[in-house]
């Protein structure tokens, strides 16, 4: 059952107003809660190709992630399983509440049992000035006793003592600007490779052969709702459409349709398609007459129309195309354009330069010649190299978890100037070599591969 508010209970939600001419202005609200943009990880460390046509630049290799929480594996390791914490939470919690209710229950009836004792004693309870005295004082202590019992929160005690089990066992539990990084990590894989929405809702992950789950039409209009968030029109426009569509086909609607349609219609508006969000808007408003929007926005589209030439009669007739796409500025079209096709394996390498990629054993340094370096050149302008191999699983391991607790939130740029890539993050961690000997021996073998001092070098990164 869909629970949360309607349309018409956002009251505490920013408005947000459009102007469209002379005073006339389409309406529509902007939940107060900010979220920072987010991106998720693409996981292509088993595609060799992928990754070698894609690290064009020395940070070109993450620009298709960002993420405080989404990017972080070993945060998300500590997801899984994290939930057996809230039953027993839960579990505390209704033991202690039963425990007082216990205990209210009983206390009522010790008040009672004295209340019919005074009833049965009459007038002569009250005669006496002592009787009186202490029946005043029963009274006052009792009250005071239930107020106390009643007011009593165990919930504050299960929580506290559940948050401290959560920071010895470096347990993360995961914040709403988790989930809007994870949503936005899902449009960036959309985008990347050109996946349809009804095919991500139904559970359909490119030629993936994991279980399929499918998003109901809830799911959807969060993912939307998400969007719309970061004024990214396009993706709402594209999951609202998806959450309509399932809301017809839920015995229980996990959405509710009115707040579909305004988020829908207002988007429609924004992407130039002024007929559609008129219709939307005139659904709206038929189904809710005192929708605190609708009425307005019917006359404001009107207006728009009217300013563009169109007659009334023709104002819910003929309807074009939905027209809906993705808007960039130039410089971060281009760059998402060229990563999103190095992803798909879209940009051909001519014959000329696939004959400058070659493989071979780097032994140039007598630590080598016992266990040489696997060093694939994926590209020459710039050289680019891959070394396999370098570490093992259980060495990438303690990389991570000496990263766990050091883990920073970085603005990401790339390499070839001072740009910072639509104010997204990273989560990051610098590792000193004196923290661990693992960290150590990993510098050592940067430093025989690239053959430069790691004195002078960052500090490992854990990412």
């Amino acid at each position: 059952m869909y629970t949360s508010g309607s349309s018409s209970s956002r009251q505490s939600e920013s408005s947000d107003f459009v102007k469209t001419g002379e005073g006339r202005k389409i309406i529509h609200y902007l939940p107060l809660v900010k979220f920072p943009l987010h991106k998720g990880k693409v996981d292509v460390l088993n595609t060799g190709k992928m990754i070698s046509y894609t690290v064009m630049n020395i940070f070109l290799s993450i620009a298709t992630v960002s993420a405080e929480f989404y990017t972080s594996l070993i945060m998300l390791k500590t997801v899984i399983g994290a939930e057996k914490d809230i039953p027993i939470m839960t579990n505390s919690y209704m033991k202690k509440e039963l425990e007082r209710l216990d205990y209210l229950k009983k206390f009522a009836r010790e008040i009672q049992e004295r209340n019919d004792k005074v009833i049965r004693d009459g007038e002569k309870t009250t005669r006496n000035p002592i009787n009186a005295l202490l029946l005043i004082k029963r009274m006052t202590a009792d009250w005071n006793k239930l107020v106390k019992i009643m007011q009593s929160n165990s919930a504050d005690d299960v929580i506290r003592n559940v948050t401290c089990q959560k920071d010895i066992k470096h347990t993360y539990y995961p914040t709403q600007e988790d989930l809007s990084g994870a949503v936005i990590g899902l449009l960036r894989l959309q985008d990347t490779y050109q996946m349809g929405t009804r095919d991500i809702a139904d559970g359909r992950i490119l030629s993936s052969q994991m279980r399929r789950i499918t998003l109901t039409a809830g799911d959807c209009f969060e993912i939307g709702l998400a969007a719309y968030r970061k004024y990214d029109y396009y993706h709402t426009i594209l999951w609202m459409q998806e959450a309509r569509e399932r809301t017809k086909t839920e015995a229980v609607p996990t959405a509710n349709l009115e707040d579909i349609l305004d988020y829908l219609a207002f988007s429609l508006y924004k992407q130039g398609n002024l007929k559609r969000a008129l219709l939307l808007t005139d659904e709206l408003y038929h189904i809710n007459p005192d929708h605190p929007r609708a009425k307005d926005n019917v006359k404001n589209y009107e207006d728009l129309l009217e300013d563009d030439g169109v007659e009334r009669i023709d104002m819910r007739r003929n309807i074009p195309r939905i027209n809906n796409v993705r808007i960039e500025n130039e410089f971060d079209e281009g760059v998402k354009l060229t990563y999103e096709a190095l992803c798909r394996q879209e940009v051909l390498v001519d014959t000329k330069a696939q004959s400058q990629f070659y493989c071979y054993y780097k032994m140039d340094r007598p630590y080598l010649r016992l266990a040489p370096f696997k060093v694939e050149i994926v590209r020459q302008n710039p050289l680019i190299a891959l070394f396999h191999d370098i570490m093992s699983d259980e060495e990438a391991g303690i990389i991570q978890m000496l990263g766990f607790n050091g883990q920073a939130k970085i603005n990401l740029f790339f390499s070839w100037r001072n740009f910072l890539f639509h104010n997204e993050f990273i989560v990051s961690a610098s590792l000193k070599s004196t923290e661990h000997e693992i960290v150590k021996r990993i510098d050592r073998r940067l430093e025989f591969a690239t053959n430069l001092e790691m004195g002078t070098a960052e500090d490992l990164q854990s990412i």
